[in-house]
């Protein structure tokens, strides 16, 4: 038996069979990538089957989702954890195979992959936290983190805008560890890629200061010394990233090898028994010659080896480098400092804007955490999102003369930016960060709907949060955004109104397990007596009145201020207001029933919901007699002084919205 070959078959039958089990599925990218898969496992990916979240272990994505059964096979083969049964269950409710890989569900699986061009970007910021992380705790004789990070990517992956953006980034800043591998196999669901996607991926990629490397598959099919050779040049060539584009047949072996038919559907019973034949694959269905399996254990044990020599070092480097192994094991556990004891983060007292004041929270937390890493797409002077230098810190700028930098420029990428820090946080031992404008926020939309899937405390930083942006005009005042971002499950979106909130907003975002977007105000903002922790509930009573009050005014942001002032003009007109801050949404409905009908009891009917956007998340709040003011259209070209009143956020406005609540609640 030629093991090689065999075990190179078994991951194209083993996904095939589980594809058509399922009757849904990808067998082309598996069939084709095959080899390439086998390459990285058995001769090159540094990994321990018995212990996958090993935290100096090479990192394999696969960018090109869809092709997932290429993962499930091969981790069922190098014993990653995954069963016979599991493969049979592909696609299946509850299995551990489902239809795209997913984080935190399968081990192995590094990231959630399937929006094509998502994996590359996760992959950069892989390599990225690598080259950091590197630089501050490795010492002569001590290289703690050195590994490699790889990705598969397709035709789609490249197709997608974020791909460029990432790549361009990666080249830029000289992540020479990361090593992308392209399938080139010219189909996707509607055909020949002639139709859409002619250049010259190569010379795209060496514009972007990247090394490129070609095997052909496609004529010389499971040429595993070609892709050897290949991986090991670009493993030599650290002072740029590596694509090595491989030549490839979509579905080889099988009747629709070259076809987009065997893109996105099963082969069929017959096509792929024909497929069987092809390869000489002689087996009952979802079996495996034990010679592969004992081929297969030999990677994972010459990786199960590397981990126990690393171990024996980090002894070594623990006993010569206490306090700096101390800071790299907090880090990898994710340890952080004692919120409640750093009572600083609350002290505001002159008016703000709220991008002002996380500034100042910002730089507070990064001198306590050294985890702490971000970067702004090209906005940091105006959302005043880095980490100022002072007599007794230097956060410097990560680029390739300084890999240990932990401010970030990520350039006008706010797609791959999102993305980027997403795979930073997946690495471990950081605490990522992004920012851009509040209005940008729909470039990062799909990367936040990843960081909510993956459960990923990222934190974004998005400011110039309404109207309040004023002359640049609708194009630059996000109206939607803020019901946009509250839809998405398991994200927390906080629209702080004063420093107090700001800093509950950044301990709640470092403090939790799920990304936090802080949606901050250009223009300057009052600092009120009674804000502060009580804003980490999400929502709480900002300023009441004696006994019941006969309507309530919520607001978020610079809106609260409206709400305070009319409700002392209430008060004069003999009508008792409370105000209730809800600078997140999401946080307030996670608390108790009683504690939500303390802040809104149900028996006050009249209610005014202010905020300077769509009014779509607030008719929960504002009830059958409640009013909103809001945003129903865009914005407008003018001064803020100008358009508040404009739109009608005035303290004359929400008296009457008031007053009419009043009314109608009698």
């Amino acid at each position: 038996m030629d093991v090689q070959k065999t075990t190179i078959n078994a991951i194209r039958i083993l996904s095939a069979e589980a594809i058509e089990k399922a009757k849904s599925g990808h067998p082309g990218l598996p069939m084709g990538c095959a080899p390439i898969g086998y390459t990285l496992f058995q001769n090159f990916l540094k990994f321990n089957p018995k212990d996958p979240a090993w935290e100096n272990r090479d990192r394999f994505i696969l960018s090109a989702g869809h092709g997932s059964m290429l993962d499930y096979s091969l981790f069922y083969l190098y014993g990653m954890g995954l069963t016979k049964e599991d493969l049979m269950n592909f696609r299946q409710l509850g299995s551990k195979t489902p239809g795209h890989p997913e984080y935190g569900h399968t081990a192995g699986v590094e990231t959630t992959t399937g929006p094509l061009g998502q994996g590359i970007a996760n992959a950069v910021g892989m390599a990225l936290a690598e080259a950091n992380l590197a630089a501050k705790y490795n010492k002569p004789g001590f290289k703690v983190v050195d590994h490699y990070t790889y990705a598969i990517c397709g035709d789609g992956c490249l197709e997608e805008g974020i791909a460029y953006e990432a790549c361009s980034f990666a080249g830029t800043h000289a992540l020479g560890k990361l090593i992308v591998l392209y399938d080139d196999n010219d189909i996707t669901i509607e055909g020949d890629t002639d139709v859409t996607f002619k250049e010259n991926v190569g010379a795209r990629f060496a514009a972007q200061n990247w090394q490129v490397l070609h095997v052909d598959l496609a004529t010389t099919p499971d040429d595993v010394v070609a892709l050897s050779e290949a991986i090991e040049k670009a493993k030599a060539r650290t002072d740029k990233p590596s694509i090595i584009i491989c030549r490839t047949n979509i579905g080889h072996g099988s009747p629709l090898e070259g076809s987009a038919k065997c893109h996105g559907a099963p082969l069929g019973a017959e096509n792929l028994q024909k497929s069987k034949e092809k390869l000489g694959w002689e087996y009952e269905p979802f079996d495996c010659p034990q010679a592969v399996f004992d081929h297969c254990a030999q990677a994972g044990a010459a990786g199960a080896s590397k981990e126990s020599r690393w171990k024996k070092m980090f002894v070594d480097y623990e006993n010569t480098y206490p306090e700096l192994a101390a800071e790299y094991k907090a880090a990898m556990a994710g340890e952080k400092p004692n919120f409640d004891e750093m009572t600083d983060l609350y002290d505001f007292e002159k008016p703000m804007a709220t991008r002002q004041t996380s500034a100042k929270v910002l730089n507070k937390l990064a001198a306590k955490m050294p985890q702490l890493i971000g970067g702004s797409a090209d906005l940091a002077p105006s959302n005043l999102s880095d980490m100022k230098d002072t007599d007794e810190m230097k956060y410097g700028t990560f680029s390739p003369d300084n890999f240990g930098g932990r401010n970030i420029h990520f350039g006008i990428r706010e797609h791959a930016m999102a993305a980027i820090a997403n795979g930073m946080q997946l690495h471990g031992g950081m605490q990522a960060y992004c920012a851009t404008f509040f209005v940008f926020s729909d470039y990062c939309k799909p990367a936040i709907r990843l960081s909510a899937l993956m459960k990923l405390p990222v934190t974004y930083i998005m400011t110039h949060d309404s109207i309040g942006v004023g002359e640049d005009g609708p194009t630059h005042q996000p109206v939607e955004q803020l019901i946009m971002l509250r839809s998405i499950p398991g994200v927390n979106v906080y629209r702080p109104a004063d420093g107090k909130e700001t800093a509950a907003a950044w301990v709640s975002a470092m403090s939790g397990c799920e990304p936090t977007v802080l949606v901050l105000s250009r223009q300057n903002l009052p600092q009120y007596a009674n804000s502060g922790k009580e804003a980490l509930k999400g929502g709480y009573v900002l300023e009441d009145c004696e006994g019941t009050p006969d309507v309530l005014l919520i607001g978020t942001g610079s809106e609260v201020e409206l709400c305070v002032k009319a409700k002392a003009e209430l008060a004069a007109k003999g009508v008792n207001a409370r105000v209730v801050s809800m600078p997140c949404i999401e946080e307030f409905e996670k608390q108790s029933a009683d504690y939500k009908a303390s802040v809104l009891p149900a028996n006050v009917k009249a209610r005014v919901c202010v905020e300077a956007g769509s009014p779509y998340s607030w008719y929960r709040y504002a009830g059958e007699c409640g009013e909103i003011v809001g945003m129903t259209t865009f914005g407008a070209s003018a001064p803020a002084g100008v358009l508040f009143p404009h739109f009608g956020f005035t303290v004359e406005n929400v008296v009457e919205k008031a007053l009419a609540s009043v009314e109608k609640a009698k």
